[in-house]
C-alpha cells in the first residue's frame, strides 16, 4: 500500500505550490498533474504576478513544478480517477484516491483541478475543433499566419487572446455578446487603437461551417455570413469539480467548492486550492496562496489531528 501524508490533484500553480510547502513541513507528498503546469501554460505573458514583472505563462508554471520537486514533492503526470474517504483498521480517517488499478492512501488531500474552457455550443465547434477552432491563442495563433481570425468573448482573456492573434494574422475580429467589453481599461484601449483589430459589439455565433476540413465562414444570429479562418473562443471556464462531487464536498450554484480562508473544504482533511473553489477573484497569485494555506492546514491535521 502506497501511503502519503498529502496528495495533491493538480499540477498548476495551486497544487504545485501546496506540494511545495508540504515538503517543506517534510511530509511525503505525491502530486498527480495530468496538466502539467495547469492553465497558466496557455497564457503568453503573466506580468501581474508581484515581484517578477514578466514571464511567459508556459515557463511559469514549469517553474512551480520545478520548485516543487526540488523541495522533494513527487509527481505522477496522470489522471486521477476516483477519491473517497474511509476508515482503516485502528478507525483513523484515511482518503483512497484511484488511477485505473493502482490505490494510493493519503492522510490528507488538496484537490486543485483548476478549470476546464467553456464551449460556445454551436454546430459546427466540434466538428472543427483543431480544425479552425481553438481555446487557445498562443497554442495556435501561428497556424493562421496571414490569414483572418476571430475571438468569441468580451472579458480579458479575449483581449489578451486579441492581442496575441493580431501578431500573426491578417485581421482580427472580436464578437461580443454585450454592448461592452468587460476587460481591463489597458487592454480594451489597445485594441481600439489597433488597425488590426476590430470589435464588433451585440454579435453572436450561430454556427461554425467549412468545408469538411477547416473553418471558411460563421452564421451569425442576424443571418449574415462572416468570412473566417479561424475561431478562438474565449467565453470563460467551468470548473473540473468532478472529484469533489463525488467526495461529497459543498460546493456553490457556479459548481466551485466551498472553502474558508484558510483552505479548508466541509471535509476535514480534504482541501481545495485555486480556480476550483469559491474564491470571486481567480489569479494565479490567489491561487498560490490558497494551495500554501491548503498546506499548513494539511501539516496542523496530520500533527495533531485538528483541522
Amino acid at each position: 500500500m502506497n501511503l502519503y501524508d498529502v496528495i495533491v490533484i493538480g499540477g498548476g500553480v495551486s497544487g504545485s505550490s501546496a506540494a511545495m510547502y508540504s515538503a517543506r513541513f517534510n511530509l511525503n507528498v505525491l502530486v498527480f498533474a495530468e496538466e502539467p503546469g495547469g492553465l497558466i501554460t496557455t497564457t503568453h505573458l503573466v506580468e501581474n504576478y508581484p515581484g517578477i514583472k514578466s514571464i511567459g505563462g508556459f515557463e511559469m508554471g514549469q517553474t512551480f513544478m520545478e520548485h516543487a520537486q526540488e523541495t522533494g514533492a513527487k509527481f505522477k503526470y496522470s489522471r486521477v480517477d476516483s477519491v473517497e474517504k474511509f476508515e482503516n483498521e485502528d478507525g483513523v480517517m484515511r482518503f483512497r484516491v484511484m488511477k485505473g488499478d493502482e490505490e494510493f492512501i493519503a492522510k490528507t488531500v488538496v484537490l486543485a483541478t483548476g478549470t476546464k474552457h467553456k464551449h460556445l455550443g454551436v454546430p459546427g465547434e466540434e466538428e472543427y475543433a483543431n480544425k479552425g477552432v481553438s481555446y487557445c491563442a498562443l497554442c495556435d495563433g501561428a497556424f493562421f499566419r496571414g490569414k483572418t481570425a476571430c475571438v468569441v468573448g468580451g472579458g480579458d482573456t479575449a483581449a489578451i487572446d486579441a492581442k496575441i492573434l493580431r501578431q500573426f494574422v491578417e485581421k482580427v475580429y472580436v464578437l461580443v455578446r454585450k454592448d461592452h467589453m468587460r476587460a481591463e481599461p489597458t487592454n480594451l484601449k489597445k485594441l481600439e487603437d489597433d488597425d488590426k483589430v476590430e470589435i464588433m459589439y451585440e454579435t453572436e455565433v450561430e454556427s461554425i461551417q467549412g468545408d469538411g476540413e477547416k473553418v471558411t465562414h460563421l452564421i451569425l444570429k442576424d443571418g449574415s455570413e462572416m468570412k473566417m479562418d479561424a475561431v478562438f473562443v474565449a467565453i470563460g471556464w467551468n470548473v473540473k469539480n468532478e472529484l469533489a462531487l463525488q467526495i461529497g464536498a459543498d460546493v456553490n450554484d457556479r459548481g466551485e467548492v466551498v472553502v474558508t480562508r484558510e483552505a479548508r473544504t466541509n471535509i476535514p482533511g480534504f482541501y481545495a486550492a485555486g480556480d476550483v473553489t469559491d474564491a470571486e477573484f481567480k489569479q494565479a497569485i490567489i491561487g498560490a496562496a490558497e494551495g500554501v494555506y491548503a498546506s499548513v492546514q494539511a501539516y496542523n491535521y496530520i500533527t495533531d489531528g485538528k483541522d
